[in-house]
């Protein structure tokens, strides 16, 4: 089935969009007419492949290199973002590093890395790219259910996250009378390389699990959260802004340690 063109003539820059979920955006953006600023940190290989991807779909695509937790590399890739288009129409923030362990275990250095990417390269980026955004301009972030539940090892990345939904609130509010909306999307667990470090050498018996209590029985693709991406990009969510939009599959409604009792009447 044809995808929707709605998007087109509009660009669109994915931060982390060499993997994953940033990948799956870029890719669901440019099939609905969207030309696309693919950024990567390291896999400079990935991230060109993305950008064959989407120039293979009649799109322009350009590719911006930087890492978001230093400041003078995220100037450097907003102005060579500028020197592509003046025009920024939906910035999707997928980008995200950080280090999975206790709250006892983490050091100075662990958080410098993960908040100076997650909250810090989010702020400045958004301050650094704002001029380009107009009047139906979108700002979507990626979160994670690690804002609203406790999981193993992700006090780190959850708190960061938890603090970039926060700040959406606040850019909804302050960017409202432009006529630019800013929300959040919450994955549950999304198949990708970050889940699969997530859980290691038990990612076949994580994946069972979690299947097991999501109510559509199966964990999450990019595609799913990248779809979620495409609606709020879209004329139709003109009037959504500072949300978090859950798209878990139903994950969220388990009390894991009833899920296996039969309920049924």
């Amino acid at each position: 089935m044809e995808q929707s063109q709605e998007l087109r003539g509009k660009w669109a820059l994915v931060t982390g969009a060499s993997r994953g979920i940033g990948a799956g955006c870029a890719l669901a953006l440019a099939a609905r007419g969207a030309d696309i600023a693919v950024h990567y940190h390291r896999q400079r290989d990935a991230a060109e492949q993305i950008v064959a991807e989407v120039g293979a779909m009649g799109r322009r695509a350009a590719l911006l290199q930087a890492d978001l937790a230093q400041p003078q590399e995220v100037t450097a890739m907003a102005e060579a973002f500028q020197r592509v288009s003046p025009q920024l129409d939906v910035l999707v923030l997928a980008a995200a590093a950080t280090a999975f362990k206790r709250v006892e275990e983490i050091r100075p250095h662990h958080l410098a890395k993960t908040y100076n990417l997650v909250v810090g390269g989010m702020v400045q980026l958004v301050q650094e790219v704002l001029p380009s955004i107009g009047p139906g301009g979108r700002v979507i972030a990626i979160s994670g259910q690690g804002t609203d539940f406790t999981l193993p090892g992700y006090a780190l990345l959850g708190s960061a996250k938890g603090a970039m939904e926060v700040l959406v609130r606040y850019l909804a509010r302050e960017l409202g009378g432009r006529q630019i909306t800013a929300n959040c999307i919450s994955p549950g667990v999304v198949d990708t390389d970050s889940a699969r470090f997530y859980a290691q050498d038990t990612y076949p018996e994580f994946v069972a699990r979690v299947a097991a209590a999501t109510a559509v029985g199966r964990i999450g693709t990019a595609a799913d959260v990248a779809a979620a991406v495409c609606f709020l990009a879209s004329p139709q969510a003109g009037y959504i802004t500072g949300q978090v939009l859950v798209v878990d599959g139903g994950l969220g409604l388990s009390s894991l340690p009833f899920m296996n009792q039969d309920t049924s009447p």
